[in-house]
């Protein structure tokens, strides 16, 4: 069956209005050089736990322990911008030296936690980095967790045609020692733009 991912404008439209009010704030626009957005203020991130692939308890704030922890929400059936997504951030990871890849996580948190289970979630992850977190939990919990990221998410539904759409944010959120979203990337970063920025942010 066929599946498709189609971003949600719910992201695009809270980015749209904070970056605006940061300016008037007299904040600097100018992101330094990196290839992402900056987010002044940055996004709040929910201590509630989510379910991580051996069945614990993560959260996004007490289990989070580098410095920089990099944030996608999507689903394993996505047959494009998922991967596309997934596979850049994998690379940039190889683009790193060692000093810096042991300071950065990635984090994959399903929206589509009725098909994507814990094995199905390592699975998925493996073929990219085995390092990376996946994520499940409840709809409603991962949709709470995801809100003040400025990540859209909604349920999951067949269409007449026999495929399954879920939609859902396709932003990553860069989360920092202090637990704050305080840069985002589109879906369409290079794992070399990516890499270029995980590397200024660490240094």
């Amino acid at each position: 069956m066929r599946s498709r991912s189609r971003p949600v404008r719910l992201a695009a439209a809270l980015t749209a209005l904070l970056l605006p009010l940061a300016a008037c704030g007299g904040g600097d626009d100018d992101d330094g050089g990196l290839s992402g957005t900056v987010l002044d203020p940055p996004f709040e991130v929910s201590s509630t736990p989510l379910t991580d692939t051996a069945g614990q308890p993560y959260s996004l704030t007490d289990d989070t322990d580098k410095p920089l922890t990099l944030v996608f929400y999507g689903y394993t059936h996505c047959p494009d911008i998922c991967q596309t997504v997934m596979s850049n951030l994998a690379t940039a990871m190889t683009r790193l030296d060692e000093k810096d890849r042991d300071r950065v996580d990635v984090v994959f948190v399903t929206t589509d936690p009725a098909r994507d289970t814990e094995d199905v979630l390592k699975r998925y992850l493996e073929h990219f980095d085995p390092a990376f977190v996946g994520l499940t939990g409840e709809l409603d919990t991962i949709v709470a967790v995801a809100k003040p990221m400025g990540v859209g998410v909604t349920q999951g539904e067949r269409l007449p045609s026999g495929g399954y759409d879920v939609t859902h944010g396709t932003t990553i959120t860069g989360v920092d020692a202090d637990d704050e979203g305080t840069i985002y990337w589109s879906e369409a970063t290079s794992s070399a733009d990516f890499a270029a920025d995980i590397h200024t942010l660490l240094n």
